[in-house]
């Protein structure tokens, strides 16, 4: 559980960043490519960048490793939207930041062997430096831009989406809504995540950063002493890179229903709530109530109530479905 402390100088202090972060897009679109989550919104991309990946991805994923703690200097504060700020603040790491992060990734993934130029890096070796901060401009390059400005519809959309919140319900409501796991009760705000993180904002303020490539939880730096920021998952549009349906979504849609299969399809991108389902796929409450129930009697999905709404989760079966690797037979 993540739980971030506030005081009333920092309800007034939040911020809402203005667009996708091309850092923390990397950062995370490294794991969509190592991770099987998240097939049927990243399947297309990943199918299509993933014969691109050369040594910049390599180098990240030595500084992210699948699972657990990555360095937190990979996403410096305070760049906003801009790749080259980004790579020179990468470029202007201090030392002190280099070794704490690289003793910390080590400590945490204890019996992984690190690349020989990772020592260099903890020593502040301008050429390890430039390494790192040359992988990441390069990964985008190759990876992110050919997609970027859809990456930025996406995130901009839920941008759009916050402000209207805030000008209804102020930074309570945003709060509140930030993910089906978010629990808001003055002065905690409390998200689902891997471990027990707590993080006092002390009158610092919190940057809500919404992203694209960031998947399931939020997600958060783990020195609470850097600048306070929140990752947060957007709600995607499916078919964001495909103009046409492929075979096996042809295939599902024939199976179960065109609205059922968009119903599936749309919970597995995260958990939601029977409002945001309706949302994400376009039709009427009622609609969506109806079909995710007939999902949920065949197995597919799970539901279960949380205060004055019902959140709908793909089960590994309605997973295994989407994916393809379902077997069933007659």
């Amino acid at each position: 559980m993540l739980r971030i402390h506030f005081t009333s100088d920092d309800l007034a202090r939040i911020t809402l960043a203005t667009g996708a972060d091309p850092l923390w897009e990397v950062l995370l679109s490294s794991y969509r490519l190592r991770r099987k989550e998240g097939a049927v919104t990243f399947g297309p991309w990943k199918r299509d960048v993933v014969r691109r990946a050369g040594p910049e991805a390599r180098v990240l994923s030595a500084l992210a490793p699948l699972r657990g703690y990555a360095v937190d200097f990979l996403t410096p504060a305070g760049t906003g939207s801009s790749l080259s700020a980004g790579a020179e603040a990468l470029r202007r790491t201090p030392r002190t930041r280099l070794r704490n992060d690289l003793a910390e990734l080590a400590r945490r993934h204890p019996g992984r062997p690190f690349p020989r130029w990772t020592r260099g890096l903890a020593e502040g070796a301008p050429e390890a430096v430039a390494l790192v901060a040359d992988a990441v401009t390069g990964y985008f390059a190759t990876m992110l831009d050919p997609f970027w400005s859809r990456v930025e519809a996406q995130v901009d959309h839920d941008r759009s989406r916050r402000v209207r919140a805030l000008t209804e319900r102020g930074w309570e409501g945003v709060l509140a809504t930030l993910h089906p796991s978010a629990s808001w009760s003055y002065p905690v705000l409390e998200l689902a995540f891997p471990a027990d993180h707590d993080i006092h904002l002390d009158g610092r303020g919190l940057v809500l950063q919404p992203s694209f490539f960031c998947w399931g939880a939020p997600t958060t730096l783990l020195d609470t002493g850097l600048p306070p920021v929140l990752i947060y998952p957007v709600e995607r549009d499916l078919n964001w890179l495909a103009p046409t349906r492929s075979t096996s979504q042809q295939a599902l849609s024939a199976l179960l229903g065109t609205t059922r299969a968009r119903v599936l399809e749309a919970v597995a991108v995260s958990a939601c709530t029977t409002t945001q389902l309706a949302q994400r796929i376009r039709t009427p409450l009622q609609t969506a109530s109806h079909q995710a129930a007939v999902l949920r009697e065949a197995g597919l999905i799970t539901s279960r109530r949380h205060r004055n709404s019902v959140i709908h989760t793909a089960t590994s079966l309605g997973r295994s479905l989407l994916n393809g690797r379902c077997g069933l037979t007659s």
